[in-house]
């Protein structure tokens, strides 16, 4: 199985649409899943720009169209109805097979996303032509309650889809990528399950993200690894 991790620095605009297609373009025919970042299509710190730049899923076919040669997976800021949703989307065979709503949303220190974007409630599983697959997003992976839900759901890969800003800086490294592998490693082996982790580059209103996307296999070891801080996308063989 190929699997594409596309370690972007989304935009706070629409234009990141754009940037996805062209990426899936490139990439469709040399790989069977690509799995971008938390918020890909709209740029993290969005906060009232929710009201303009927030998605309608219908405005989303040209993915829809192009899942009929890849499996994709997309973070973006989703309509519903009243609100708005941060949302992890799997597409595959010319469909939307799966939407996450993430559950647990940050709003301490620089995070703000509970006082714009309504939680979603559930952890499920999907079964797709690769496999067993659950999506979290970003912050439901910090909390003991999702972990227990993942191993319930049993899948044989989980999607993670991140925006880590970078924070912890020491002589020994970066404090909170130490955290991040930790707890993705910890969820891979209570899960026997393969963990793809994509997280966001880039900066947006004095906030940089390290990216360090990762798969992580089912003994807790790295199998493949992009560098901190670049924009990249590159395709690994599980």
């Amino acid at each position: 199985m190929r699997i594409t991790l596309a370690q972007t620095s989304p935009k706070l605009n629409r234009s990141n649409l754009e940037g996805v297609f062209s990426i899936i373009t490139t990439c469709k025919n040399e790989t069977d899943l690509i799995v971008f970042s938390e918020l890909s299509l709209n740029g993290y710190m969005l906060q009232d720009k929710l009201y303009e730049d927030a998605w309608h899923i219908s405005e989303l076919d040209v993915i829809k169209d192009l899942s009929k040669s890849v499996d994709i997976v997309v973070g973006a800021a989703i309509r519903d109805e009243n609100s708005f949703r941060n949302s992890a989307l799997y597409f595959s065979k010319g469909k939307l097979l799966s939407k996450h709503d993430k559950v647990h949303l940050p709003n301490y220190g620089m995070f703000e996303e509970a006082r714009y974007f309504k939680a979603g409630n559930i952890f499920e599983s999907f079964s797709s032509s690769l496999g067993k697959i659950s999506m979290v997003v970003c912050e439901d992976l910090w909390h003991k309650s999702t972990h227990e839900k993942l191993i319930k759901e049993n899948p044989d890969y989980i999607i993670a889809l991140v925006a880590s800003p970078a924070r912890g800086f020491s002589d020994s490294g970066l404090e909170i990528e130490d955290k991040w592998y930790e707890i993705i490693k910890s969820v891979a082996r209570q899960c026997n399950a393969k963990l793809i982790f994509v997280n966001r580059v880039g900066f947006e209103d004095g906030l940089g993200f390290w990216g360090g996307s990762c798969i992580v296999n089912e003994e807790a070891i790295i199998v493949h690894k992009l560098p901190r801080y670049e924009t990249i996308i590159k395709t690994f063989e599980i």
